[in-house]
């Protein structure tokens, strides 16, 4: 899958990978941006349970957008395939200003929604636009390359990762998120073996990056985002090396981005921001 052509004159709208976890009653500012960004008080936002199957899950973000000021605010959960091609869960989706895919099994996205006409609606919306969010499952999904499970630990290990094809509202990142919580810089650093022209994006809990049509990153939330650049890598072994083994890997660049820093997707330049100001 790949991302939709942005017309002449107009901008692709925001892409919004969350780490999960993230923050929905007392402090609520990733979401918030998120509703703010569909629209704010005009704000009509559909919500994609499907990666969960808690009944429970589409209702929640309903009354959440809701109590943040979204104008309407509507889950449509997809339980089969055959559920993708009903013109009337098309036809709303396609009234949206916002999307926004919750978590649970990123799988269950691909495997249900994968080449479907809702798939395509989503990157054409988002070529025309629309932001489009995503938290923990949600996130993984965004991109065109999906880390579908893999291993924890720190170390890129062969075999310890499983890629799959995901929505493709962009090829230039792959997205791990619950990051530092759940150990996983190694899974994302085994992605990148594969695919050196991506950049991966480890997301802590709580923590968002919020991608512009610039394809700047730019940092929301209480953790921090790991980018992991492996254009410039010198020597990888990930050819020659038996799975379950250790990966070697020489020249990979690592960045910690906090809220306001941001890095810049294209030149892969990475920015203090408003960190590097001084504090007065």
């Amino acid at each position: 899958m790949c991302a939709s052509k942005v017309a002449e004159g107009q901008q692709r709208g925001w892409i919004i990978p969350i780490g999960g976890a993230e923050e929905k009653e007392n402090s609520p500012q990733i979401l918030q941006r998120f509703v703010s960004l569909a629209g704010g008080s005009s704000a009509d936002i559909v919500v994609i349970p499907t990666a969960s199957q808690l009944k429970s899950t589409g209702p929640r973000y309903e009354r959440i957008f809701g109590d943040l000021g979204a104008e309407r605010v509507t889950a449509i959960d997809f339980d089969t395939r055959r559920d993708c091609l009903e013109p009337s869960r098309l036809e709303r989706l396609q009234q949206a200003s916002g999307v926004f895919f919750t978590g649970g099994n990123q799988l269950r996205l691909s495997t249900l929604l994968g080449g479907t006409p809702i798939a395509k609606a989503v990157r054409q919306m988002n070529a025309a636009g629309v932001p489009v969010a995503g938290t923990s499952a949600g996130a993984a999904f965004i991109s065109e390359h999906m880390i579908a499970f893999g291993d924890e630990g720190s170390t890129p290990v062969a075999g310890s990762v499983r890629l799959a094809a995901g929505l493709g509202l962009t090829n230039r990142f792959i997205i791990d998120q619950h990051f530092r919580q759940r150990d996983r810089l190694g899974r994302l650093l085994t992605a990148l073996a594969f695919n050196p022209f991506a950049v991966g994006i480890g997301l802590d809990e709580d923590t968002a990056a919020f991608i512009g049509p610039d394809n700047t990153v730019h940092v929301e939330g209480s953790g921090g985002i790991t980018v992991v650049d492996a254009a410039e890598v010198q020597f990888s072994s990930m050819d020659s090396v038996d799975e379950g083994r250790p990966v070697c890997l020489l020249g990979v660049k690592l960045h910690i981005l906090t809220r306001g820093a941001t890095f810049n997707l294209h030149t892969r330049v990475a920015d203090a921001g408003t960190l590097s100001r001084p504090q007065r």
